[in-house]
């Protein structure tokens, strides 16, 4: 993981954004629309980075309802394709609830919860967390480099 938000890979060619209510319909709304969009540029459905993408995707927005949340506020999610990375961003407005920048721990297999991060770092090729730039809350961000075709 790492703390700061490098630009998208030079010529960024596509991207998506779009804020969601902080509920779990909201959550179950950017995960499908994300597939969506990610089919409709190329990666379809089914196929692994549209699979990745979309699974991080949700873990991310799933924290952003339930860690994120804050009474009254959105949380938005940005997807960039740029070059040979994908790259999905989601923004909550909690400053207080950071994740760690330590790689998350193997969750144990009775625990009821906290595989959402270890999910992103182990699928995504970089990840990180930073604060929203010009308002209160962080970004969450993860990529996923392309392969050649």
């Amino acid at each position: 993981m790492t703390t700061e938000t490098p630009p998208p890979a030079a010529g960024a060619v596509r991207e998506f954004a779009m804020r969601f209510t902080s509920t779990p319909r909201g959550a179950r709304l950017a995960r499908r629309l994300v597939s969506h969009r990610l089919h409709d540029w190329g990666h379809p459905y089914g196929g692994s980075v549209n699979e990745t993408v979309t699974l991080i995707a949700a873990e991310l927005t799933a924290n952003a309802v339930r860690h994120g949340h804050v009474p009254g506020r959105d949380f938005a999610v940005r997807l960039l394709a740029a070059g040979m990375v994908v790259r999905v961003e989601v923004a909550d407005t909690r400053t207080e609830r950071r994740p760690s920048p330590e790689r998350p721990c193997p969750p144990e297999p009775d625990d009821e919860s906290g595989r959402g991060l270890f999910l992103v770092a182990e699928l995504a090729d970089r990840w990180g967390v930073v604060p929203r730039a010009g308002a209160p809350g962080k970004n969450v961000w993860a990529e996923v480099g392309l392969v050649p075709r």
